[in-house]
């Protein structure tokens, strides 16, 4: 019987020290679906929404990235926009380009490994993309006030480039205040130590500036909502969550408007304004 008690023991440790092993190997193509099981290839054209320009950034180590681009109308800011792990930045470089957002200008970038771009996707990878894309906003509208946005995955990659360059402020949906929390909410019997990427937005939002306009689904099935009030908390007076009716994805966009009345403010002049004033 001891034997035989020991043999399932020892069966059941050797069974989760495969699973763990499976999981630690792996974890990078559960953290970035879009680029280990990218869309149908019909979905996969790289189609520029009207107005917008496609164009390639080449990062410091050597990477090239899609990224669209649509230029600011004077006066006005540019929306720096991160997409989620399993989206593209087409929808978010159409949204950016129009209503609310009017005059405006938008780059929206695929990550390394995404579609259209090379590399394969890391933490330090990907806030690598984040910041020679804001160097790219910086050289192609000089002057212009840089608004970092970001949904899931991509608003910790909008803290991460906040944390390290100038910007007017963060308007992140559906965010997590890290990875490694959100790791051990999902998955208790991982061991985080296992995490190579870990998004730690919940150390590097002390070191960003400006507004953090929070947008959270309450049906979130995703990230649960607390993950987004705690960074949301850990901004300080500076941050305000909007905790809306909606699933991880349902709430894109939902508080646009109110996101500009929050950030239009801080940028001089009255040109942009008049254009905001003009939008219904």
């Amino acid at each position: 019987m001891r034997l035989l008690l020991l043999s399932v023991l020892l069966g059941g440790l050797g069974l989760c020290a495969a699973i763990l092993g499976v999981l630690a190997v792996f974890q990078r193509h559960l953290i970035y679906p879009g680029a280990f099981f990218p869309r149908p290839a019909e979905a996969e054209a790289r189609l520029a929404p009207p107005g917008t320009t496609a164009l390639i950034l080449t990062t410091p180590d050597g990477e090239r990235l899609i990224g669209l681009w649509r230029p600011p109308a004077p006066g006005c800011g540019v929306v720096l926009s991160f997409h989620g792990n399993a989206s593209a930045p087409e929808p978010l470089a159409q949204r950016f380009g129009e209503g609310p957002w009017a005059g405006w200008g938008v780059l929206a970038i695929a990550y390394r490994g995404y579609p259209g771009s090379t590399g394969h996707p890391s933490e330090d990878g990907l806030v690598m993309d984040g910041l020679a894309a804001h160097a790219a906003v910086a050289d192609r509208a000089p002057g212009a006030p840089i608004l970092l946005h970001g949904h899931s995955l991509g608003a910790a990659v909008a803290v991460a480039v906040g944390a390290r360059a100038p910007h007017l402020g963060l308007y992140l949906e559906a965010p997590f205040d890290s990875l490694h929390h959100l790791v051990g909410l999902r998955y208790p019997f991982v061991p985080r130590l296992f995490l190579w990427d870990t998004y730690r937005s919940d150390l590097r939002i002390a070191d960003t500036t400006g507004p953090v306009f929070v947008v959270h689904g309450l049906q979130d099935g995703v990230i649960p909502v607390k993950l987004a009030r705690r960074l949301a908390t850990l901004a300080g007076p500076r941050g305000h969550l909007e905790a809306i009716p909606g699933n991880h994805v349902s709430i894109l966009g939902a508080r646009d408007a109110a996101a500009r009345a929050v950030f239009q403010p801080l940028i001089p002049g009255d040109a942009c304004h008049a254009m905001a004033a003009a939008t219904p």
